[in-house]
C-alpha cells in the first residue's frame, strides 16, 4: 500500500479512538508527566528486499511529546523504517507498536491519530487553501477548526488564494496544515524543509517546535543537521541498516566529551615557541595559524587571553571549536557506507 499523490494526510475510515488525547492547552507539567510513555516502540525490526537486508534488527523508542530526529544517508534503511511505522510497508521481521498498535494491522481509527507530511505532495490545485484544508478536515471524526490549522502554520492570510498559486514554502506549510487538521497525536515529517531558503526554513522550524507545545509527538527525517540539532529532543542515526548512534543533540556520538580545538593566528613576528605554557601541545599550520586540542578549553583560553592582554596582542580570530553534529554524523556514517544500498 502506497500513499496517494495528494497524501500529506492519511485518511481515516473508522471512528475516533477511545484513548484520551493531549489537548492543545495541556500544561507543560502535564506533558512532562506523559513524556516517558512510548508512542513508538520497535524491537528487532528487519526489512529485506530479496537477498538484500535494508534494515538489520534495529530497536528504537519515541516518547510522547518529543521531537525525534531519524538521520541517515541515502540507502541506509531510513525510508523503509519510516514506511513501516506509517503502515505503508509490511516488515520482514521484528515487533513494532505505534500508538499501541501494530501498523501492519491498523484500522481507520488508528490512521485518524496519525498525520504524515511526505517529501512531495500535490494538493488540489483549483481549490483555495481554505477549501483544500476543509475537504481534508471532512475525513476526520474530530478535526481542528480549519482556521486554527491555518493559523498554526502561518497561512491565515493565504486562506482565499488558490493552491496552485502558492510558493514552494507556502505549499509545504499547506502540507503541514493538512497533516494537522485531523488533530493527530503523532506526526511524521519527511524532509519538511527541502528546497527552502534560510528564512523560510527557520519559519518552518518555529512551526515544528510549536507542535511540541501542543503535546504532539513528531518523527522527523532530515538531511539538515542544523535542523535536527535545533528541533530534536532525541536523535538516532542509521547507516547500512543498523543504528550507529543515539542520544541528545549534545551527547550523540560522544559529542559532549569530544576534545575542543582552540585555534588562532600568531601575531606578526611570533612563533609557537613564543606562546605561554599550555596544557596541550601546539600544532602549527599554514599562515601562522596554530591549534591546541584539549578536552578542557577554559585553561587553554585563560592562558592565551592572559598572555595576549599582558603583551597587547589582539588575537582577533581566536576560536574554540567542538565537533558539530554534522561532523559527528559524517564520521559515524562513513565507515558504514560500504554496506548501504546503491
Amino acid at each position: 500500500m502506497m500513499p496517494e499523490p495528494a497524501g500529506s494526510v492519511i485518511r481515516p475510515d473508522g471512528e475516533a479512538p477511545g484513548a484520551a488525547r493531549p489537548e492543545p492547552g495541556e500544561s507543560g507539567a502535564g506533558r512532562a508527566a506523559t513524556r516517558q510513555e512510548h508512542v513508538i516502540s520497535v524491537r528487532g525490526l528487519r526489512m529485506s528486499y530479496g537477498h538484500y537486508e535494508a534494515v538489520r534488527g534495529i530497536d528504537l523508542d519515541v516518547g510522547r511529546g518529543e521531537i525525534f530526529a531519524f538521520l541517515g544517508p541515502n540507502g541506509a534503511g531510513k525510508t523503509s523504517t519510516v514506511e513501516i511505522l506509517e503502515g505503508f510497508r509490511t516488515r520482514t521481521g521484528g515487533e513494532v507498536r505505534v500508538l499501541g498498535t501494530d501498523p501492519a494491522h491498523a484500522d481507520g481509527a488508528w490512521r485518524g491519530r496519525v498525520g504524515v507530511v511526505l517529501q512531495e505532495s500535490a494538493p488540489e490545485a483549483w481549490l483555495t487553501v481554505r477549501e483544500c484544508v476543509s475537504m481534508y478536515a471532512g475525513y476526520y471524526p474530530r478535526p481542528l477548526p480549519v482556521g486554527r490549522a491555518l493559523e498554526l502554520v502561518g497561512l491565515t492570510d493565504k486562506a482565499g488564494g488558490r493552491c496552485d498559486r502558492l510558493s514552494g514554502g507556502q505549499l509545504r506549510r499547506l502540507d503541514m496544515a493538512l497533516a494537522l487538521v485531523g488533530d493527530p497525536e503523532l506526526i511524521f515529517l519527511d524532509e519538511p524543509t527541502t528546497g527552502f531558503d534560510p528564512s523560510a526554513r527557520r519559519a518552518a522550524w518555529d512551526v515544528i517546535a510549536g507542535l511540541r507545545e501542543l503535546g504532539k509527538t513528531v518523527f522527523l527525517t532530515t538531511h539538515y543537521m542544523e535542523e535536527a540539532e535545533t528541533l530534536a529532543d532525541q536523535i538516532m542515526i542509521i547507516a547500512a541498516g543498523r543504528i550507529v548512534a543515539s542520544g541528545t543533540p549534545e551527547t550523540i556520538g560522544g559529542r559532549a566529551t569530544e576534545a575542543t580545538t582552540v585555534s588562532l593566528t600568531l601575531p606578526d613576528g611570533l612563533t609557537p615557541a613564543d606562546l605561554p605554557a599550555l596544557p596541550a601541545p601546539v600544532t602549527a599550520g599554514r599562515n601562522r595559524m596554530v591549534e591546541i586540542v584539549h578536552h578542557e578549553p577554559v585553561p587553554v583560553l585563560h592562558a592565551l587571553t592572559t598572555w595576549a592582554l599582558d603583551n597587547g596582542y589582539p588575537l582577533s580570530d581566536i576560536t574554540a571549536h567542538r565537533p558539530t553534529l554534522e561532523e559527528i554524523y559524517l564520521r559515524l556514517t562513513e565507515d558504514h557506507r560500504q554496506g548501504a544500498a546503491p
